[in-house]
């Protein structure tokens, strides 16, 4: 697997986290800030305790192609009411 380009923040480099998706330039994971996002943490308190190290582009990048794969992928994490 070759580096790719998720966005124009965010790559996936199989050097680089174990080819998880990272911000370009850092050994950030997308996944961790996400996380970050999903507590509710503020962006502008995100950008701090990354050192400034990521945008709040990036951040919104992160979401909006977050976003976009439950969208695509929604019936791969849909649960079987029969079982419920």
């Amino acid at each position: 697997m070759n580096r790719k380009l998720l966005g124009r923040y965010i790559v996936v480099d199989p050097e680089i986290c174990h080819g998880k998706p990272t911000f370009i330039g850092t050994r950030i994971m997308v996944s961790q800030v996400l996380k970050q996002v999903e507590s509710g943490m503020a962006w502008e308190a995100i950008v701090d305790e990354w050192r400034g190290s990521i945008k709040k582009e990036a951040i919104a990048e992160a979401v909006r192609l977050a976003s976009q794969a439950f969208y695509e992928h929604s019936n791969d994490y849909a649960l079987d009411l029969t079982l419920v």
